[in-house]
């Protein structure tokens, strides 16, 4: 109950704000004063997400079976290297270049290449998700590291900790509050790249259902699968910034 009562008082502001918003939408779209083929009103929205609700969670499946594995081979990737880059000067002085300078071009334009050389879409929209969002998660992690307080290292050399001790007890935790602001950062832009790989070759998935509704000029369609997407995205932030909290309920709040 307790928890309940502090969801309320946390979040009644938003939920009045999302409420005037909805009740803005419904009085513009009734009064006709949006267009009315790219703003459907209310009902129609409604009853296009009643229509198409037995669709929703194959979509859903389609996209976490992309999703998922690319966030798990980024974040290993991100992590590996980023630990390498920022406990090594000399690497990271090496490399770093060239990291930056792959990181700047944009994903977009890697995707003619993916779909040419990769095997199938499947392999092709992993290697989109995991170069458009890694960048994040790699930079935040080098420099947590570089930025962790020399007198951690100098207690750890007291305790006599190395090798894997040392970056589990030690450089990690140290690290981690960056290296997750950084994640955070990285699965937005996971997300971004998601719908744009769905929109290109899938048959199904959260993005390929909207584009193909908004190609079909079906915008009650487009705006469900709209709704139905970013509640999904808001509800996995949610669970996101839980796991990442209960990681650093050791940090001043």
């Amino acid at each position: 109950m307790n928890k309940v009562t502090d969801f309320v008082k946390q979040y009644w502001i938003t939920a009045i704000v999302f409420l005037a918003l909805a009740a803005l939408y419904k009085y513009a779209t009734d009064a006709h004063m949006l267009d009315p083929v790219l703003f459907p009103t209310v009902d129609k929205i409604g009853g296009s997400i009643s229509r198409n609700l037995d669709s929703m969670p194959t979509n859903f499946v389609s996209s976490m079976g992309i999703l998922i594995p690319s966030l798990i081979i980024g974040a290993i990737v991100a992590l590996g290297l980023g630990v390498l880059m920022g406990l090594h000067p000399r690497f990271r002085k090496t490399i770093y270049p060239l990291i930056y300078a792959i990181s700047v071009i944009p994903a977009i334009l890697l995707s003619p290449f993916a779909l040419h050389m990769m095997p199938n879409f499947y392999s092709a929209s992993i290697f989109l998700i995991v170069y458009g969002s890694i960048w994040a998660t790699l930079f935040s992690t080098v420099n947590g590291i570089m930025a962790i307080d020399r007198r951690y290292f100098d207690n750890a050399d007291t305790l006599r900790l190395s090798g894997l001790k040392r970056l589990w007890h030690v450089t990690l935790p140290s690290a981690m509050p960056t290296i997750l602001a950084g994640m955070v950062t990285s699965l937005r832009g996971a997300f971004l790249m998601l719908c744009f790989a769905e929109m290109y070759g899938s048959q199904y998935g959260m993005g390929y259902f909207v584009k193909r509704n908004a190609d079909m000029g079906l915008f009650d369609n487009m705006w469900a699968g709209f709704i139905f997407m970013t509640i999904i995205l808001v509800i996995i932030m949610q669970v996101f910034e839980r796991i990442k909290n209960y990681i650093l309920r050791w940090t001043i709040d």
